[in-house]
């Protein structure tokens, strides 16, 4: 089930209070990707795509998605403290209700030269547009199964690092991804962009779990960084947004 975010102009797929696990812009709408040449540190990263959004003539609310980068992977209860500083921001600019967050993300930690602390790589708003092409941003996610329960209890092969664990972390993060498009109407062939997250070596799966299943219609770009939670291994996000600048 989706819900309309009316004060954004897009639609969006509930999950967990620190996000959504999807956007989707509405009829006369599209969603445009702004990535920073260089990361910025999260209170300036808001502030500039702020800046952005403004000069662009729309309102904060516009603010469907975001992507970020940590110095390391958190446990569970830091996880969640990182989230309570975040949606602060989505709080003041009147996107989060307390409850509710529209906003998808994607928030991992490079391996190599980290930043310092956690910073912006990327944000996406929603713009007018006279274009007819549907415009989407799918959240990152990982090879936990949803619903309740720990980390532990919900990772798939936890901790289990051989190639037939990877392949089937793969191939449950694959699932996620069709899953939540599929909500929105969509599914691979609609893609413009596909992203990898994950320091093991998984090119094992590339065929069947990717390829095959028509993933990588538009190739993959692959960041060598961890998902945000400890023992999770691979994560994924996809997109099809039409603009895409680089400030």
């Amino acid at each position: 089930m989706t819900r309309e975010f009316s004060a954004g102009n897009y639609r969006f797929i509930p999950a967990v209070f620190q996000y959504s696990s999807g956007a989707v812009a509405d009829d006369g709408y599209e969603i445009e990707r702004v990535r920073f040449d260089q990361l910025v540190p999260l209170a300036e990263g808001f502030a500039l795509a702020a800046k952005f959004i403004q000069e662009a003539g729309r309102p904060l609310t516009a603010f469907c998605a975001c992507e970020l980068r940590s110095p390391a992977a958190f446990s569970e209860e830091g996880f969640r403290a990182f989230n309570l500083h975040y949606v602060k921001t989505l709080s003041e600019w009147g996107i989060f209700d307390g409850t509710t967050n529209p906003v998808a993300r994607s928030n991992v930690c490079p391996e190599i030269d980290p930043p310092s602390e956690p910073s912006f790589y990327a944000f996406s708003f929603t713009r007018p547009t006279r274009a007819k092409t549907p415009t989407f941003v799918i959240a990152g996610g990982a090879e936990a199964r949803e619903g309740s329960g720990t980390y532990p209890e919900r990772i798939v092969r936890y901790r289990e690092l051989g190639p037939d664990a990877l392949q089937e972390k793969v191939r449950m993060t694959t699932s996620h991804m069709e899953k939540r498009m599929a909500e929105f109407g969509f599914s691979w062939k609609d893609t413009t962009g596909v992203q990898a997250y994950s320091i093991r070596d998984f090119h094992h799966a590339l065929a069947d779990e990717l390829v095959r299943r028509g993933a990588l219609r538009s190739g993959l770009t692959w960041h060598f960084a961890r998902p945000p939670v400890v023992d999770l291994e691979y994560e994924m996000d996809c997109r099809r947004v039409i603009r895409e600048v680089v400030i």
